[in-house]
C-alpha cells in the first residue's frame, strides 16, 4: 500500500466510525476497515452500547481472507481486558500483516499497549495516518479521558440580530423547517441533548431525536437548581421511556425530588456557584456517568454560564432572517465581559444555506 490508499481507506474507516456517534458512550466510536489485495474485505464500527468493537465487527465479516491483510483504524485497538477480549488479540489472532492507527489511544488501559503488542506479535503498524480528522471526530472521548468532562456542542438559533424570542417569549419557530430537521440529526449524533431549567418550562420540548428513525434516544438533561420544572409536561410524561437527567442544586426540595424520581427521572446533584450550578461541576458529574459528547440547546442563561466558564468546543449556530429588536430575548445571558480581550473565541469551520437560514459551524480557537 503507499500513502494515497492508506489516505483513502483510512476516510473510509472514519466515515464508518462516525456511524457510532451518540450510541457508543463511554466507548469511543471507531471505524475499522480490513483490505487486501486492493480489495475491501471487512467493514466494521463500534455497535450500539460499545460493543462489540470495530475490529472483530470487520474481522468476522472478513473471514479467513483477513489473513496478510491491513486492518486500518481510526484508534489504537484496545490490548485489555474488558466485557471482551482486546482487539489486538483477535487481529494478531487473524493473522494480518500490517495494521494502520490514525490515533494513540489516551485511556491508560491501552495508552500505546495496543501498537506495542500488535509490534511484538510481528504485525507491522503504521500510525498518525489522518490523525487531525480523526482527533475531531474522538474529541469527546479524550477530553472524557484526560479532563474529566464531555465535548460540549453549544446550538443556538437566532434572529440576525441574536435574539431567540420576542419580549413576550415567543420562540416557536425563529428558523424553518429544514434547520429543525438538521437539528435533530445534530442531536442523534450525540450521546445527551442538554437544556436549562428556563427553556424546559417556557417551550415544553421533548428534546428527542424525531422522524430519523433512530433506535436509541439520547439521553435528555435538565438543569435545574431547584428541580422547579412543570410536572405535567413532555419530559415528565416520557421520563421512564427516554432517560431523564435532572441536575440540581442542594436547595432543590425533598417534595419535588421524590415527585421527579417516582417519574423515571434520575437525579444529579452538583455544587453551585452563587445562584447558578457550577459548570465545571456539572460536566464532571456527567462525564463520570459515561458521556462523551453533549449537545446543549440553551437556553441564554445556561449558554452564557458554559461560555463563561470556556467548556464549550463547538458553536452550531442558525441564524434566520427574522428582526425582534432590543425588546426580543437575547440568545446569551449576562457573561460580565468588560473587555473584547476577555470574550470567548471560536474559528468558523463552514457556512451553509440550510433553506431560507444560514448554519454556521465553530471550533474552539
Amino acid at each position: 500500500m503507499n500513502e494515497a490508499d492508506d489516505h483513502r481507506y483510512m476516510g473510509t474507516a472514519l466515515a464508518l466510525g462516525r456511524r457510532g456517534q451518540g450510541l457508543v458512550w463511554p466507548n469511543p466510536a471507531v471505524g475499522c476497515v480490513i483490505v487486501n489485495q486492493g480489495r475491501i474485505i471487512g467493514r466494521g464500527w463500534t455497535q450500539p452500547g460499545g460493543r462489540p468493537h470495530a475490529e472483530p465487527v470487520a474481522l468476522a465479516q472478513a473471514g479467513d481472507a483477513a489473513k496478510g491483510a491491513t486492518a486500518y483504524v481510526t484508534l489504537e485497538p484496545c490490548a485489555h481486558h474488558g466485557q471482551t477480549p482486546p482487539c489486538t488479540k483477535a487481529l494478531i489472532d487473524a493473522q494480518v500483516a500490517r495494521v494502520v492507527v490514525a490515533l494513540q489511544d489516551d485511556d491508560p488501559r491501552v495508552n500505546g499497549q495496543g501498537i506495542a503488542q500488535l509490534r511484538a506479535a510481528g504485525v507491522k503498524v503504521s500510525t498518525g495516518c489522518r490523525a487531525k480528522e480523526a482527533a475531531v471526530d474522538h474529541a469527546g472521548f479524550f477530553l472524557r479521558i484526560n479532563q474529566n468532562r464531555p465535548l460540549i456542542t453549544l446550538k443556538l438559533a437566532t434572529s440576525f440580530d441574536g435574539r431567540i424570542a420576542t419580549a413576550t417569549g415567543e420562540s416557536q419557530w425563529i428558523t424553518g423547517p429544514k434547520a429543525r430537521r438538521l437539528v435533530h440529526a445534530q442531536r442523534a449524533r450525540h450521546d445527551a441533548v442538554m437544556v436549562g431549567a428556563g427553556t424546559a418550562r417556557a417551550d415544553d420540548p421533548s428534546l428527542t431525536v424525531r422522524d430519523l428513525g433512530v433506535a436509541k434516544q439520547p439521553a435528555r438533561i435538565v438543569v435545574s437548581r431547584r428541580l422547579d420544572l412543570p410536572l405535567q409536561s413532555k419530559l415528565a410524561a416520557s421520563a421512564k421511556d427516554v432517560p431523564l437527567w435532572l441536575c440540581h442544586g442542594k436547595d432543590a426540595t425533598s417534595e419535588l425530588k421524590d415527585a421527579w424520581q417516582s417519574l423515571g427521572a434520575t437525579l444529579i446533584e452538583c455544587p453551585l456557584i452563587g445562584r447558578q450550578i457550577d459548570p465545571e461541576s456539572l460536566l464532571q458529574n456527567l462525564a463520570e456517568r459515561g458521556l462523551t459528547r453533549v449537545f446543549c440547546e440553551g437556553g441564554g442563561t445556561l449558554a452564557a454560564s458554559l461560555l463563561h466558564a470556556d467548556v464549550v468546543d463547538r458553536l452550531s449556530t442558525f441564524t434566520a432572517g427574522v428582526a425582534l429588536g432590543a425588546e426580543g430575548q437575547p440568545g446569551l445571558g449576562a457573561m460580565g465581559i468588560d473587555s473584547l480581550a476577555e470574550a470567548p473565541r471560536f474559528t468558523l469551520q463552514s457556512t451553509q444555506k440550510i433553506g431560507p437560514d444560514a448554519l454556521h459551524l465553530w471550533h474552539r480557537a
